[in-house]
């Protein structure tokens, strides 16, 4: 059986008590910024970023070059990519980032 241990008001406050209650526990900590600007350096999402801009250079250099028809095969072609493109890189960064 314990004993109970009674203290002044007074002591309570002028005198540091006796032993800690709690004991310090380690605990984790979390950034309240959930994006990093250094995440898109992602070799994935450059490489993708790359043969995009590439595509997008290509066609310009066709275009001065008068290939009107190839251009437009092009500008048909990257109607469809570009949308599905950027939101499959969208839905990788997402799902590869960590929170």
């Amino acid at each position: 059986m314990r004993k109970t241990h009674y203290i002044t008001f007074q002591k309570f406050f002028h005198k540091p008590s006796f032993k800690p209650s709690t004991k310090p526990r380690p605990f984790k900590t979390y950034s309240f910024v959930p994006f990093s600007p250094l995440a898109m350096l992602d070799p994935t999402i450059l490489t993708i970023g790359g043969i995009i801009l590439g595509i997008a250079i290509i066609e310009r250099i066709l275009e001065r070059w008068g290939v009107i028809d190839l251009v437009d095969q092009f500008g048909k072609i990257m109607r469809l990519i570009l949308p599905v493109t950027f939101y499959s890189a969208l839905i990788y960064f997402f799902a590869t980032f960590m929170f």
